[in-house]
């Protein structure tokens, strides 16, 4: 698929992911915030951030805890790690599995966490298949639901899966437009 192709699917899905923000009754927003919601903040769409990686399973994966953004305990196995390269430098990102949902899940922080993006992390989901390589786009890097409301309840990723590169991709910290 081109860079265009991929840059224009991934701008429809952030129309797509605003409106269902401001309209669903099952939008993490509050009643009021959607009232005045104009729309999430993005970094630009940027290929370089749409990297090849190679899934390396762990023979024997590991159940662990995450704390959680209200101080709770989530299950999680430790299914394997990601190993990728970005501005000549070789990373890992450990990809977890909850006993709930079939794709890889990968809470992740970064050199923008804090500060041009949400202080706790955001996610990627990636859909599993049997091969070990993948491309992670982390031009689809989200906010979990915590991000928009403090009612939520959301794993913080282990330092395991803190990046010291700036990952200046996907949604931006999220603002109230009455702050």
């Amino acid at each position: 698929m081109s860079i265009d192709i991929v840059a224009q699917t991934v701008l429809e899905q952030r129309k797509e992911k605003d409106r269902w923000l401001r309209e669903s009754p099952h939008s993490p927003l509050s009643s009021e915030d959607r009232k005045n919601f104009q729309g999430l903040s993005y970094f630009p769409y940027d290929p370089q951030f749409q990297v090849k990686a190679k899934l390396h399973r762990y023979p024997n994966p590991q159940q662990i805890t995450m704390t959680t953004s209200i101080g709770t305990q989530d299950l999680f196995l430790r299914y394997g790690y990601f190993e990728f390269k970005l501005e000549e430098k070789t990373y890992t990102l450990q990809a977890y599995k909850s006993h709930h949902a079939d794709s890889l899940f990968l809470p992740f922080r970064d050199g923008t966490s804090g500060k041009e993006s949400y202080g706790a992390s955001r996610y990627l989901d990636i859909k599993e298949h049997e091969l070990d390589d993948y491309t992670i786009d982390f031009n689809l890097a989200y906010n979990p639901y915590c991000a928009y409301s403090d009612s939520f309840s959301c794993p913080l990723p282990p330092t395991e899966n803190w990046l010291s590169v700036q990952i200046r991709a996907g949604e931006k910290n999220y603002t109230r437009l009455a702050e």
